[in-house]
C-alpha cells in the first residue's frame, strides 16, 4: 500500500531533480558573508547557467531569491538560507537567523538551510535556532538541509571521521532532513561517516585547485548522496559547464571513480 504524500515529501521530491535521491546544490548565498559573487547585471545570467547545467537545486538568501526571474527556477529547486555572518565581524563563525520559515514559503521555496558550526563560540545558540527551524520545518510541511561543520576554537581537525560522525548526526538528532558536511580525512574513511548517519550527506565542495571531477567521483563513491558546490561554480571561467560535470556526476554512478582525493581537497563552504 503506497503511503500517502506529504507537503514534505513532495518537496524532498522535488529537490532531487532526476528522482535518483542524489543532490546537486549550487549555493550562492556568500554574498552576504563575503561580498558579491558577481556583477548586479550578471545575477540572473548566473543562475540561468546553474540551471541549464543540471543542478538540482540553488540555494540564495531570501532578498535575493525575489529578484530570480520565476521562469528559471521550472527545471531546479529553492531553497532559502536562513543563517547569516559576515568576515568583518568579531566572530565570522557566530552564525544568526536573519529569516524564517514563512518567509520562505512566501517566496515559493522548495526547502530551506542554516549553517551551524559545531566548536564555536556560539555553539550553543546555534543549536537553538537549529531546534526552532526544524519545529517550524515540520509544521509548515518543509524540508530542512543543515550546513553543519567542525569550526571553532576547540576543533583541532575539521575533517576527523569520528568529529564529523558526530556532527551529521546532531543534524539527524535535532530533525534535519539533509546534512551538508565536509569531506573526511583520510578520504577512505568518508564512507564511515556516512554509514554512521540516518540522514544524506552532500558534503561541500570547498575552493582549491584540485581536481573537482575527482573530489566529486570520490565523494560520491564514499556513499555520499551528492554534493553542495558554490564557489567552484561560480568561480569558474564557464560555470554552465562546471555544473554540467558535476550532475553528470551525481546523477550517473557509472562514472564515480575509486581513486581518494588528496588532502588538499577537503570541502569548505
Amino acid at each position: 500500500m503506497r503511503t500517502a504524500s506529504t507537503g514534505k515529501s513532495l518537496r524532498l521530491t522535488r529537490l532531487s531533480g532526476h528522482g535518483d535521491g542524489r543532490y546537486l546544490f549550487v549555493p550562492l548565498d556568500h554574498s552576504v558573508s563575503d561580498g558579491p559573487i558577481t556583477t548586479a547585471d550578471r545575477f540572473g545570467d548566473l543562475v540561468r547557467d546553474v540551471v541549464a547545467g543540471g543542478a538540482d537545486g540553488i540555494v540564495v538568501h531570501k532578498g535575493r531569491a525575489r529578484a530570480i526571474d520565476p521562469e528559471l527556477l521550472v527545471d531546479c529547486s529553492l531553497l532559502v538560507h536562513l543563517s547569516a555572518s559576515t568576515a568583518h565581524g568579531p566572530d565570522a563563525d557566530a552564525k544568526v537567523l536573519v529569516g524564517d520559515v514563512e518567509d520562505a514559503i512566501r517566496l515559493g521555496a522548495d526547502a530551506v538551510s542554516v549553517h551551524v558550526n559545531i566548536g564555536s563560540d556560539t555553539e550553543a545558540a546555534q543549536l537553538a535556532d537549529l531546534g526552532a527551524v526544524a519545529a517550524a520545518c515540520d509544521r509548515w510541511g518543509m524540508p530542512l538541509l543543515a550546513m553543519i561543520y567542525p569550526r571553532g576554537p576547540r576543533v583541532t581537525d575539521p575533517t576527523d571521521p569520528v568529529l564529523l560522525s558526530h556532527v551529521v548526526n546532531i543534524a539527524a538528532d535535532l530533525g534535519v532532513d539533509i546534512v551538508k558536511t565536509v569531506f573526511a580525512f583520510p578520504a577512505e574513511r568518508m564512507a564511515e561517516v556516512v554509514d554512521s548517519s540516518p540522514l544524506p550527506v552532500v558534503v561541500a565542495g570547498g575552493a582549491n585547485d584540485s581536481s573537482l571531477a575527482d573530489f566529486a567521483a570520490s565523494a560520491l563513491a564514499a556513499g555520499c548522496s551528492g554534493l553542495a558546490v558554490g564557489r567552484r561554480v561560480f568561480g569558474s571561467a564557464v560555470p554552465r559547464a562546471t555544473v554540467r560535470e558535476l550532475a553528470g556526476i551525481v546523477h550517473d554512478p557509472a562514472r564515480v571513480l575509486l581513486t581518494p582525493p588528496t588532502p588538499r581537497m577537503a570541502g569548505a563552504l
